[in-house]
């Protein structure tokens, strides 16, 4: 058996239709009185919000509801005021990827602000407490309500640029799953929020740092939405598929929070801080090509990829099994009418070189499997893909 490194965290999942409605007895037991919550928009027009405050009552005592993708500085240091102001104990991210991740950017933030200077570029143990931690209420399959990472979209040298911060502490004390608030998802942010819970388990398999418990979850949460995501897309109002989708995206999610991610993962972010493409968006496009590049280094993982989305791959080797796996991927994004090059994101050709040069730098794409050793190799797969 391979070495391997695993950390576990400190966490309390709920999971189930109506757990929403539980949320205050969990509260309760943590013993938090003031929250803040960091949401959007959309979730008020749907009233999901409105629910959350009947579940809490007095004890939410501030709203940011502004939130934009990718969590914009500007954004973050709005949010910070708001909680700062209220005293907020426990901040709620409520939404998807970009809602939970503003709510980690605020915690650590408080961290600094009240820890006196204390707060260090990376809390060393997984057992360190935060200060004001965070309750993750994910509504998409985006997966960050598991994981100890969040990213924030900074300017920097005139252009916007994605920085992906690591700290236990900003990982989800309280992580409340009901499939009952994925019933109104629109069949595209179904797809592109599952695809991007499918990539999670995809780079989880493959990646440098996996463990048999990440790739227990990987291979458990593919054979989940592989036969789950096409009936939610086809039918959002059915809450048996929305709940197996769910269980796959928290495994997705668990993985994703276990192991490093790779190419995949580094260029979706440059896509989506630098270029502004939607970071589900970034996953369809992006996904099938890293699977390409990476096929010679990852067949036998790809391999269990394939047989864990029910391919019959019986009698095949591990490259063509592999290959299988590329194909039912591809297929199901076309499937799924998401997009499938970056010039329909309205990515510019002349921009590749930029973008790629931008990736090269990028931990993740240095963590990939297969060495990414020149910028040329980044720039031919953004070719590929536009």
């Amino acid at each position: 058996m391979q070495e391997f490194r695993y950390t576990n965290y400190a966490q309390d999942i709920s999971f189930g239709a109506g757990a929403l409605a539980q949320i205050g007895q969990a509260v309760e037991r943590f013993g938090w009185q003031r929250l803040m919550l960091c949401s959007t928009s959309s979730l008020r027009r749907g009233g999901q919000i409105a629910a959350l405050e009947r579940a809490l009552g007095g004890c939410l005592v501030a709203s940011y509801e502004q939130v934009q993708p990718h969590v914009p500085e500007a954004q973050v240091t709005e949010a910070l005021a708001l909680a700062q102001t209220h005293q907020a104990d426990a901040i709620i991210g409520f939404g998807g990827g970009s809602a939970i991740g503003m709510a980690k950017a605020v915690s650590l933030a408080l961290e600094e602000q009240r820890g006196a200077g204390a707060l260090q570029e990376s809390a060393g143990s997984p057992i360190q407490q935060p200060l004001v931690p965070v309750v993750a209420i994910p509504t998409t399959y985006a997966g960050s309500e598991m994981t100890p990472v969040y990213g924030v979209t900074r300017q920097m040298e005139g252009e916007s640029r994605k920085m992906t911060v690591t700290d236990v502490r900003v990982t989800p004390k309280l992580t409340i799953y009901d499939p009952l608030l994925t019933l109104q998802l629109s069949p595209e942010m179904t797809a592109s929020t599952g695809i991007n819970a499918l990539a999670h388990c995809i780079e989880a398999l493959y990646s440098v740092t996996r463990n048999p418990l990440s790739t227990a979850a990987a291979l458990r949460g593919i054979h989940a939405m592989a036969a789950a995501l096409p009936r939610c897309y086809a039918a959002g109002d059915d809450l048996e598929a929305r709940t197996e989708m769910l269980q796959g995206s928290f495994l997705a999610a668990m993985a994703l929070a276990h192991v490093t991610m790779a190419l995949h993962h580094g260029l979706c972010h440059v896509l989506g801080g630098t270029a502004g493409v939607p970071h589900g968006m970034a996953n369809s496009i992006i996904l099938p090509h890293a699977m390409r590049f990476n096929l010679d280094a990852t067949a036998p993982q790809l391999a269990q990829a394939a047989e864990a989305m029910g391919l019959a791959i019986a009698g095949t080797d591990a490259e063509a099994a592999a290959q299988e796996a590329i194909e039912q991927t591809s297929s199901l994004i076309a499937q799924m009418k998401l997009p499938q090059r970056l010039r329909e994101a309205n990515v510019r050709e002349d921009d590749l070189p930029r973008l790629a040069q931008i990736a090269f730098g990028n931990r993740t794409v240095q963590s990939n499997p297969k060495p990414v050793r020149d910028v040329a190799q980044v720039e031919a797969i953004l070719r590929a893909a536009w």
